[in-house]
This record gives C-alpha cells, structure tokens and sequence, in this order.
C-alpha cells in the first residue's frame, strides 16, 4: 500500500481503527502486525500506513468506519442489571436503562450484577480503551458497607496493597471511614485498576465481607444526584475531563 503512505490529509491506520470502536491505537497496531486489516481489499503491515478518504478498509473481513456521531452517557445502574446490552436467560440488561434513540453505546468496562452506581457508556472506542487500560490509572471511588469494623492493621493492609485469592497483589488504595454502626461499617474506597470484582475480593482478603456496594466516582465522573435507574448525557466539562484523564500517562511517556 504505497500509495496510501504518501498521503498527507489521510488518517493513520492505527487511529483509523481506534475511531471505529474496534480496539486501542496499540491494540490495532497488533491487528495490522498480525495481517488481520485491509485497506481497498489488500492486507497492510505498515504500522505507519495512512488511510487516504474513500479507502474502504476492514478488520478481520468486517469493513468498518470511524464513528463520527459520537455519544457519551452516565447510567445509576441498580443492583440486580447485567452490565450488558443482551442477555440470552432474559435477565435485566443495562439497554433498559438507555435512551430509545440515539447512536448505538457500549458500556466503559463492568459493575458487577450485585454492585449499583455508576457505569459510562459511549460508543469512542479509543477513549474507552484508553479509560480502562492499566497504564492510566484511572481511580474509581466506591461506597461500601461492609461486616464488622476495620482495625487499623487491616487499613494499612488496604492501604498498602493486599494479596488476593488466586494470588494476585492489588495496588493500594485509598480508605474513608464514613461511618460505623453495629455489626456494619460504611468505608469509601479509592482503587485505580480494574480487576474482577476487586473491591469485594480486597475485603474479603481482610474479613470484611462486602454487604452492598456502589461506584460513586469514575475519574472526574461523579454519580452525583442521578437517581437509580436513570441515565443523563455527560457535560462538556465532564468530558474534557475525561480526556485530561486518558492523556496523562502519555504526556509523561513522552518526556
């Protein structure tokens, strides 16, 4: 693909494939590698290949486009929603609580079917990639309720960094005592990674068994006053935040 390296008012393949929603910019960089994309029917392996307007390119045979309508949207998900848009035992699905118009999105990543709060949805693929990808750190803030009382040793477990079942070493995270109660505590807790079901598992990991749990914050995102169940399109600000968020870690790579 000659032709298309030489153009200059194209769009960069990785960039191309990002924009569609199908993978991360370093994730494409992979499927061209891999021989997996077409420009014009023929496979590229350029990693700096530009795609020049009216090229028609596909990934993996699937033709794909950049999506230029794009959407963002903050749902209060309910305990008891699948994070997903279909589900084949007919259980409640997060597309209930979307808008029955407007462009097609997908959710940022997953809250478990028993944890509430919230939950992003767009259809820019490269920020979501980029939202969820463990270089960026993007801190997410729960409110726990959780059995018995933390003694000072187990926060600075938490604090620290505790082992999980399975072996796996969770980052450390920041702790909030909002309240304590018979038999009960309400703890706010800060974690920048993203592994499954790992509020629940790091207090576990300290005997304090998760009783109910909401997502208060995603990045600059908060769950504010939204009611449950509802859905509100993200502001400007929000947004531009968001993307603050998603570029740090490059500006610092870069320096």
């Amino acid at each position: 693909m000659k032709g298309c390296l030489a153009v200059s008012d194209g769009t960069r393949l990785n960039k191309y494939i990002a924009q569609a929603g199908i993978a991360s910019r370093r994730r494409a960089d992979e499927l061209i590698a891999y021989g997996k994309v077409r420009i014009n029917g023929k496979v590229v392996r350029e990693l700096g290949t530009m795609v020049a307007p009216g090229d028609k390119v596909d990934v993996s045979g699937t033709p794909i486009t950049p999506i230029t309508d794009k959407a963002y949207l903050v749902v209060h998900k309910p305990p008891g929603v699948l994070t997903t848009l279909r589900d084949p035992q007919g259980r409640r699905t997060i597309a209930e609580l979307l808008p029955k118009r407007g462009p097609r999105v997908v959710p940022v990543g997953r809250l478990d079917y028993d944890t509430a709060g919230v939950l992003l949805m767009t259809n820019d693929g490269e920020l979501a990639n980029r939202l969820l990808h463990p270089r960026y750190g993007v801190e997410k803030t729960y409110r726990a309720t959780i059995a018995g009382r933390l003694t000072s040793d187990e926060v600075k477990r938490l604090n620290d960094g505790v082992l999980l079942d399975g072996g796996e070493l969770a980052a450390g995270a920041k702790l909030r005592v909002v309240s304590v109660r018979t038999g009960a505590s309400v703890i706010d807790i800060t974690i920048h990674e993203g592994r499954n079901r790992q509020v629940r598992r790091m207090f576990d990991a300290v005997g304090h068994p998760v009783q109910a749990l909401v997502r208060l914050r995603f990045g600059p995102v908060a769950l504010g006053d939204l009611p449950i169940g509802h859905t509100r399109a993200l502001t400007s600000k929000e947004l531009s935040a968001l993307r603050r968020v998603a570029s740090q870690d490059e500006k610092h790579s870069s320096t």
